[in-house]
C-alpha cells in the first residue's frame, strides 16, 4: 500500500531549499557565503507595529478570533482597498489569511476542480504550479519574453486558452521578474478574461515596492465585469517587513469570499490574534517607513543592474518592482541549476536557479540584502563569469 495521496507525490522538490541548505551548511562550517536568495526585506518590522502586538499580548488578546480575521482589521483592509486601489469591497468580502501564500492557496482550492486548467505566465513564483496541482487542476505554463519585460500579452492569453481554462494568475509587481503591468496592459488582458469568463488571481503582494514612476494597478478596479471575475491577494509581509507574522488577505466576489472563509474555518481557523493587532497598526499608522525602505531598495537595484549588465555574457531586464533581478546566463552554456551549483562551489555565492521559476536561461538574485553582501557577491559573480568565458 502506498501511504501517500497522489497529490503529495506530484509536487516538485524545491531547488531553492536545496541551494539554501547547501549555503547554510557552508556558513555553518565558517565559509564566507554571499547569499542572494532572500525573499524578504532585510529591514526590521516598524516599532509601532511591534508595539501594538506586544500591547495585545499584554492585554490578553490571545484567544480565537473569527476565522476570517477580526472585524476591525477586515474593515481597515476594505478601507485601504477603497482609498488606495479604487476597489469597493465590503468587509465581509475580505478574508484575512496566514500569509499571502495561504491566500493564493485558499483562492485556488476554492475555485479550481480536477480537469480545470490554470494559466501561469513564466517566469513565475515557484509555488503557483504546485498549488494548482494540489487542487487537482492542471498548471499551463505560458512563456513570456524579455523583449516586453516578461509580461503575458492578450494574444498569448488567447492562444493558451482551452475550454478547460478556469483561471489565469497575474503577479504584478512580479517575483522573480520585477515586472509591473501598466493599466493599459491590464485592460487588454481583462478584456480577454471577460470575453471568456476566466477568473483572475491577482497577486499584488509587492504593490508598494515600485521604481522609476511605475504604478501598481489593481485589475479588479478596471470594470464591474472584471471585478466579478477577480480575486485580489495582498498582505503585510513585504510592504511592512512582516514576513514571519504570516498575515495576508484576499478580497473577492461574495460567493468566492464565503467559500474561502468556510475552507479556512476547517483548516487553519483564524490567523494569529495579536499579529492582527500589529497589522491594524501597520495600516493605520505612519507609512513613511515604506518609502524609506523602497529608496534603499532602489539604490541597491540600480547598483546591481549596472554591475550585472557590464559583465560580458549576461543580459538583464531592469526590474520595475519587487526586490529581485533576473539576469540571463544562457550564453555560458550551462543550465541554471548547474550554473548556480558551480557558482556556489567555486565562488561561494548562493543564487536561485531560474528553472525553479520556469526559465532555465536565468537565475534570480534578491537585493533585499546589504550593499556589502551585494558588492562582494557581484565581484565573485563577475570573476566566475570571466572564468567560464575563457
Amino acid at each position: 500500500m502506498n501511504p501517500l495521496a497522489d497529490r503529495a507525490t506530484t509536487l516538485t522538490p524545491s531547488l531553492t531549499l536545496a541551494i539554501d541548505a547547501k549555503a547554510k551548511k557552508l556558513k555553518a562550517d565558517g565559509v564566507d557565503v554571499a547569499g542572494f536568495g532572500a525573499g524578504e526585506p532585510d529591514f526590521d518590522t516598524p516599532q509601532h507595529i511591534k508595539d501594538a502586538a506586544i500591547a495585545a499580548l499584554n492585554a490578553g488578546f490571545t484567544k480565537y478570533t473569527p476565522s476570517s480575521g477580526t472585524p476591525e482589521l477586515r474593515a481597515a483592509i476594505a478601507e485601504k482597498l477603497k482609498t488606495e486601489n479604487g476597489l469597493d469591497y465590503k468587509p465581509s468580502q475580505v478574508i484575512v489569511n496566514c500569509g499571502a501564500k495561504h491566500s493564493c492557496y485558499n483562492a485556488i482550492i476554492a475555485t479550481c476542480n480536477p480537469g480545470d486548467e490554470v494559466l501561469i505566465p513564466a517566469p513565475f513564483w515557484l509555488s503557483y504550479p504546485e498549488m494548482v496541482k494540489l487542487a487537482g487542476a492542471t498548471p499551463v505554463i505560458v512563456p513570456t519574453s524579455e523583449a516586453n519585460g516578461f509580461k503575458i500579452t492578450p494574444e498569448q492569453f488567447r492562444d493558451a486558452m482551452t475550454p478547460a481554462t478556469k483561471m489565469i494568475i497575474l503577479n504584478s509587481p512580479g517575483n522573480p521578474t520585477g515586472s509591473v503591468y501598466t493599466r493599459e496592459e491590464l485592460l487588454a488582458l481583462a478584456e480577454v478574461a471577460v470575453e471568456e469568463e476566466i477568473l483572475i488571481l491577482s497577486d499584488e503582494i509587492y504593490e508598494k515596492i515600485t521604481y522609476d514612476g511605475a504604478v501598481s494597478t489593481s485589475i479588479a478596479g478596471l470594470s464591474k465585469e472584471i471585478y466579478d471575475l477577480t480575486i485580489t491577494v495582498n498582505g503585510f509581509s513585504k510592504a511592512y517587513s512582516m514576513t514571519g507574522w504570516r498575515l495576508g488577505y484576499i478580497a473577492a466576489p461574495v460567493g468566492i469570499a464565503a467559500a474561502i472563509d468556510s475552507i479556512q474555518s476547517h483548516s487553519t481557523s483564524n490567523p494569529t490574534s495579536f499579529a492582527q493587532k500589529g497589522a491594524l497598526a501597520g495600516l493605520k499608522g505612519d507609512q513613511s517607513f515604506i518609502g524609506e525602505m523602497v529608496k534603499a531598495f532602489n539604490g541597491r537595484r540600480e547598483y546591481m543592474y549596472d554591475r550585472l549588465t557590464k559583465i560580458p555574457g549576461i543580459t538583464c531586464v531592469k526590474p520595475m518592482g519587487a526586490f529581485y533581478v533576473l539576469p540571463n546566463i544562457s550564453s555560458f552554456g550551462l543550465g541554471s541549476a548547474d550554473f548556480c551549483d558551480k557558482l556556489l562551489d567555486q565562488q561561494k555565492v548562493a543564487c536561485v536557479p531560474g528553472i525553479a521559476f520556469g526559465s532555465d536561461a536565468h537565475m534570480r538574485l534578491s537585493y533585499a540584502c546589504s550593499m556589502e553582501n551585494i558588492t562582494k557577491g557581484l565581484d565573485r559573480i563577475e570573476a566566475f563569469c570571466v572564468g567560464l568565458a575563457k
